[in-house]
């Protein structure tokens, strides 16, 4: 015993000096980063001395267990550790996968099973039932909603992760509060304090000059960005519902109260935070009040702050924006990865289901130029699909450069996906359609839009196992490109859509709740009955998850490279570090394609024979006028070998 507090004392000192050095080191940023934020506030003084013992105390508070783990993350440096091939996710709602978190506990093995290793458990903390925009409308930020269980259930769950080596991701909604969270309820009752936490205006003249720059987001839904209150008589800026309140980070108080919950969540043992909403955290007139350039200030800031307390957890920023714009949450300029460890790769997820529905990659391939820009030490979480819509956000000018007319082009895409364009298999809805606009999105479930969900109910064998070839070549696609990918809960057991939503006086409204599904526990069953699709789907993800884990070439090091596209049928690109590499070839045709051998022979070493991970086989590289042949909606793992 005596021996093991020696050992924890050590390892207490030397965090501890660690802790001193990057404080002193991220001193005169922390300063510079504050001050461009707040220098002209009245309480800017007393806020930054506030800010230096909130990062002080939140070390100090910090596990000796997660110290230890901020260690070992660090000794992967230069590399960090989240680049890693090793990882896969999860994204879950835990109600709907298995009830309460206490079952989630049960649940691990499943996951291991599978080899998931990191999950991201979508919010559990307190928020009103019926108004809690599936649980963004946050009530309590430090108080696990009691449909979940508890936090020390959390806290178990945590713990027993920890021991299996898998990482965690929770999320913090710091753009808004739910109208029911304390401070909300004390700025209703009249308290300026708790006022000046939100946007509360008197009339509607300054919410007039907002709402000249800003779009709706809900226009069905939640038409404008403002609601009047009729307890305190103002005006409040919600930009996403009525019950959604904007937090106003002018106020250097809302700061620091907010990054004492991102401290909180770190010391529960959070790996990843999801920053949700990122791109909405600053308002200003005269802009959309999105992708503003203080919201990155604050996002440096919290960065800074969160390296030097809690240098194991990254920062996952959640900013479904355009190519263009996702690149400043990694930090530009000399803040160059700087800001957000993590993005959604949002676009190219989109970007698949553009090569899907159209049989060819051109859009795909004319994107990819300003998706290459992400920064080095920086990552993506890579997904097909996700707990919320499918949004064509990729910009028109990679869809001329097509030759598509970009109008034209997302009307196919809409119908297809919804099934009202002749041929179309896809079972899908769309969702949140601005007549203004023209924009709507797209839901459905990855297996219901891949055409399982068409194919079952009609019985037909051929249409199901193209259906199943479809949605391995999805996730294949998305599993090696860079990044972790994350698999949505039921994509892995082949789940289709699920309409009990309907049915629900809270949720029948929004049609994305089709493809966030219940878990039938019996029906999972199905994943150990060879020749079902739910058996079909889950030992190939098994398979892929085996295979990137083999792979050290498939870590994040910005080592992507895309084939020249010698079909346009076929999506290729490589992956290289040193002396490693291996060619993705991918079919988003429903025809058996043809790729020239000259592919393999344009990236220095021309490889003489190739083994594919995901068959088995091994190739020999031919002259460059005969072709390597690709069955419909087939890819391939290759890697060179003597």
């Amino acid at each position: 015993m005596a021996i093991e507090n020696k050992q924890t004392l050590k390892k207490e000192d030397v965090s501890g000096q660690l802790f001193r050095k990057r404080f002193q080191a991220a001193l005169s940023e922390i300063s510079k980063l504050y001050n461009t934020i707040y220098a002209s506030h009245p309480q800017s003084r007393q806020g930054f001395d506030e800010l230096l013992a909130t990062i002080e105390q939140s070390f100090e508070s910090r596990p000796a267990v997660l110290k230890g783990r901020d260690l070992k993350k660090l000794q992967t440096e230069p590399e960090h550790w989240f680049l890693s091939n090793e990882i896969t996710g999860m994204s879950l709602y835990v109600d709907r996968f298995c009830g309460t978190i206490k079952n989630l506990l049960g649940k691990l093995d499943y996951f291991e099973k599978l080899g998931v290793n990191f999950l991201h458990l979508m919010p559990l903390f307190e928020s009103p039932v019926g108004e809690s925009d599936g649980g963004y409308a946050v009530s309590d930020f430090r108080k696990v909603d009691r449909r979940f269980g508890t936090l020390d259930d959390l806290i178990v769950l945590q713990e027993e992760m920890r021991k299996r080596n898998m990482y965690l991701m929770l999320d913090i909604v710091l753009n808004h509060t739910s109208d029911q969270h304390e401070w909300a309820i004390q700025a209703r009752h009249g308290w300026p304090q708790y006022q000046d936490y939100y946007y509360c205006f008197d009339d509607r003249s300054i919410p007039d000059e907002f709402e000249k720059s800003m779009p709706e987001i809900f226009p069905e839904a939640a038409p404008g960005n403002f609601t009047y209150v009729k307890e305190c008589r103002k005006w409040v800026m919600t930009v996403f519902h009525h019950y959604q309140w904007d937090l106003n980070y002018t106020n250097p108080q809302v700061f620091i109260e907010m990054l004492a919950n991102i401290f909180f969540y770190a010391n529960l043992g959070v790996d990843i935070l999801r920053i949700d909403a990122a791109a909405f955290i600053w308002k200003e007139k005269g802009t959309s009040s999105q992708n503003v350039p203080m919201a990155h200030t604050i996002l440096q800031l919290i960065k800074q702050c969160v390296w030097v307390a809690t240098p194991g957890m990254a920062l996952l920023g959640e900013a479904i924006v355009a190519p263009k714009e996702i690149m400043k949450y990694f930090g530009a300029g000399d803040k160059e990865a700087k800001e957000c460890d993590f993005a959604y790769n949002a676009t190219h997820m989109a970007l698949q289901w553009d090569a899907l529905a159209t049989g060819d990659t051109k859009v795909m391939l004319a994107a990819q130029h300003e998706l290459l820009q992400k920064p080095f030490d920086t990552s993506w979480i890579t997904y097909t699909r996700c707990h919320d819509d499918i949004g064509l956000g990729y910009e028109d000018a990679a869809i001329l450069q097509a030759g598509y007319n970009p109008y034209e082009h997302r009307k196919f895409l809409m119908n297809y996906y919804s099934g009202n364009y002749p041929g179309s298999v896809a079972a899908g809805a769309l969702f949140s359609v601005n007549e203004k606009t023209g924009d709507v999105r797209i839901s459905g479930s990855l297996a219901s839009l891949c055409g399982l969900e068409k194919a079952m109910k009609e019985n037909d064998k051929t249409e199901t196992e193209l259906s199943v070839c479809k949605i391995l070549l999805m996730q294949a696609h998305s599993f090696f490109i860079g990044g972790i990918p994350v698999i949505f809960y039921g994509d892995e057991a082949a789940y289709t859509n699920d309409y009990s939503y309907l049915h629900d006086g809270c949720k029948h409204y929004d049609n994305r709740w089709m493809h966030r599904p219940v878990i039938d526990w019996e029906k999972n069953s199905k994943v150990d009955i060879p020749g079902t699709p739910e058996h079909s789907i889950f030992s190939s993800t098994q398979k892929l998850i085996r295979i990137r884990r083999t792979l050290p070439v498939i870590a994040d090091k910005k080592n992507l490279t895309w084939l020249t596209p010698h079909n346009i049928h076929v999506a290729g690109y490589l992956r290289a570090w040193e002396e490693d590499r291996v060619y993705c070839l991918f079919n988003f045709s429903r025809e058996e394609q043809s790729l020239t051998w000259y592919v393999f022979k344009e990236h220095g070493i021309k490889p003489s024979k190739l083994f594919d991970h995901w068959q088995g086989k091994k190739y020999t590289v031919k002259n460059d006028p005969e072709y390597f042949l690709l069955p419909p909606y087939s890819f391939f793992i290759l890697e060179p070998v003597k």
